[in-house]
């Protein structure tokens, strides 16, 4: 029975090992699209016409909004950022969620402010748990090829789009 448990745990180890290698060989898209709660993002990525950039070498830094923060939303907001005429305000909108390089949730300091892609700085606040201008991150430091994704529970807004 022994000689079978052993058997048993270096099968369970090797699937293991290699569903780690798998993940780790998705770029921030792919590790977004194999991911349900992450399917609005995708969706919106896709529409704002940002797979190629995502899916290219960064290193970018990801704080994804749910599908349950995009449904938080006020009623009609994601309706109408992903209509083609509104383009220019999705890609503002998701690129205000991107950081250049690599931020491990170990790099964030609390009063950090950090310049995202779309050229805004987001607001870093570690004092009850670690917050992205008042989103809750849900899940750090998912690695991807080019990069790193912190699930986040609110869509954040550029400070330039609330004027």
């Amino acid at each position: 029975m022994r000689k079978y448990y052993g058997i048993f745990m270096m099968v369970a180890l090797f699937f293991v090992a290699s569903s780690q290698s798998i993940a780790q060989k998705k770029n921030i898209v792919e590790l977004a699209a194999g991911n349900k709660s992450l399917s609005t993002l995708v969706t919106a990525v896709k529409q704002a016409g940002l797979v190629e950039t995502l899916s290219g070498e960064g290193p970018f830094t990801v704080f994804a909004p749910t599908n349950d923060a995009f449904a938080a939303l006020p009623e009609g907001v994601l309706e109408s950022l992903l209509k083609p005429e509104n383009k220019d305000q999705l890609v503002a909108v998701l690129t205000y969620h991107v950081l250049p390089g690599s931020v491990a949730s170990t790099d964030l300091k609390d009063g950090m402010k950090a310049p995202t892609v779309q050229g805004e700085n987001v607001m870093i606040d570690l004092k009850d748990g670690a917050k992205v201008n008042g989103a809750n991150v849900a899940k750090a430091d998912i690695k991807a090829t080019n990069g790193v994704v912190h699930v986040i529970d609110a869509v954040i807004l550029p400070p330039s789009m609330s004027k």
